[in-house]
């Protein structure tokens, strides 16, 4: 065991530090989600795809359990944003989100077929 998780076990800190630490990852995610789908469009679920697959590896390697619990965190916070990303897409097109003006294609405007 790690220093950092003796210290945070005995004083009863984990639980506290560590939800502390799932609050603000959680709280990252949202506005990355409407910046990723702003700047880049649905296709930029690939990069949570690949940074959840990374962070997922990293927690299942590392020797620390508080940091392998963040890492998990992290890692499944990137695949339900993949999720996100998608729906984000809806919110644009409802007008809830702008457009990013110099995008190709508008979400709001109906798909020719």
């Amino acid at each position: 065991m790690l220093a950092f998780d003796a210290f945070l076990i005995e004083h009863r800190l984990f639980g506290v530090v560590l939800g502390v630490c799932v609050f603000l990852i959680i709280g990252l995610f949202h506005p990355l989600v409407i910046w990723a789908e702003y700047r880049f469009g649905v296709r930029s679920w690939w990069g949570f795809l690949l940074f959840g697959a990374m962070t997922g590896t990293a927690c299942a390697l590392v020797d620390s359990l508080f940091l392998s619990a963040c890492l998990g965190v992290a890692a499944f916070s990137s695949f339900w944003s993949i999720r996100e990303v998608f729906q984000q897409r809806g919110r644009v097109a409802k007008g809830w989100f702008p457009a990013n003006p110099r995008r190709k294609t508008d979400p709001r405007q109906p798909k020719n077929k």
